[in-house]
């Protein structure tokens, strides 16, 4: 079965769960239990799309010193992997969790350190899978070694070939991005607050200002803006006007992997025969909501999507 929906990870991680009674620097700790699980955006997003239903092929760099995550995740889900294996191990992320008070302590171990000839070889993947109106989420952070315009490579090559691509980064990889033609603009963007801020270079207080920035990237050439508030909701943005979405009540627990599932849900309304910008707003936001919910960064209830769809609240600003 052909591929409705492609998602790459160039940055993709292991997310190490340890689990603590307590932790105090400089003793030794007994974990009560630890475990691995597949990460990183584009893979979350792979995830969500497989659980909704949507044949979904996940490209990325992967160490094939411990890879077996990924695969497994991947045979799980019904996912089609099409990541390049190359020399050594991709990066852990430990998370240390003290169960007395709920505090988590991250650790980032660095990980694999990429060239541009592996950058060449994930192109030469996508572009086997490449086709018109194909959804093509590009997500999350760059490994050392590539340029920050690598998402933008990617993005003009899938944006030529006719795919809708979805961009979730940040920093100099988002100002690169951004920066091309209007052809080689990205279908859709899923800033939050303080990334928006960073590209701008100017503080965005209030949603009048977002908005703005939201409109500017509108005219510019960019179909959709979706800026992540936090507890505010998601502002989005099309040529046919702006929009609040919130959901009907505040999440509780970790929110890791909301946008991941928002990004999903955006990508999934790209598949629909016609969805306006608020029905896409609310299938994104019951996206989130269900990932929340789940508990789980890779996974969501498709029965609960659909019945929190109509409870998303949406506020027109036109």
């Amino acid at each position: 079965m052909s591929a409705r929906a492609v998602t790459v990870t160039l940055n993709p991680a292991i997310d190490q769960t340890v689990r603590l009674a307590h932790l105090q620097p400089g003793h030794v700790h007994r974990a009560r239990s630890t475990r691995d699980d597949a990460g990183g955006k584009g893979i979350n997003v792979a995830a969500c799309l497989a659980d909704w239903g949507v044949p979904t092929t996940a490209l990325g760099v992967l160490g094939d010193g411990n890879d077996g995550v990924f695969s497994a995740l991947f045979a799980e889900r019904g996912i089609a992997d099409a990541c390049l294996r190359i020399a050594g191990r991709t990066r852990t992320n430990i998370k240390l969790v003290e169960e007395a008070n709920g505090e988590t302590t991250d650790i980032n171990l660095p990980g694999l350190s990429l060239r541009d000839a592996d950058l060449d070889a994930v192109s030469r993947r996508l572009d086997a899978l490449l086709q018109p109106d194909l959804p093509v989420v590009l997500s999350g952070s760059l490994p050392s070694g590539l340029p920050a315009d690598a998402w933008a490579r990617l993005q003009a090559q899938a944006s030529a070939a006719g795919a809708r691509v979805l961009l979730d980064a940040s920093g100099d990889a988002l100002a690169a991005a951004l920066s091309g033609a209007q052809g080689a603009l990205p279908y859709a963007i899923k800033p939050n607050r303080h990334e928006l801020e960073a590209w701008t270079g100017t503080p965005l207080p209030d949603r009048s200002a977002l908005r703005a920035a939201g409109h500017a990237l509108v005219e510019r050439g960019v179909a959709l803006v979706a800026i992540s508030m936090g507890a505010d909701g998601a502002l989005f943005i099309d040529r046919s006007g702006a929009l609040i979405a919130r959901p009907p009540r505040l999440a509780r627990g970790s929110t890791v992997g909301a946008g991941d599932a928002m990004v999903a849900g955006i990508a999934a309304a790209l598949l629909e025969p016609s969805l306006d910008l608020a029905a896409c707003a609310r299938l994104a936001t019951a996206f989130s909501m269900s990932r929340l919910e789940s508990g789980d960064a890779r996974r969501l209830d498709p029965a609960q999507v659909r019945a929190w769809t109509g409870d998303v609240l949406i506020e027109r600003l036109d």
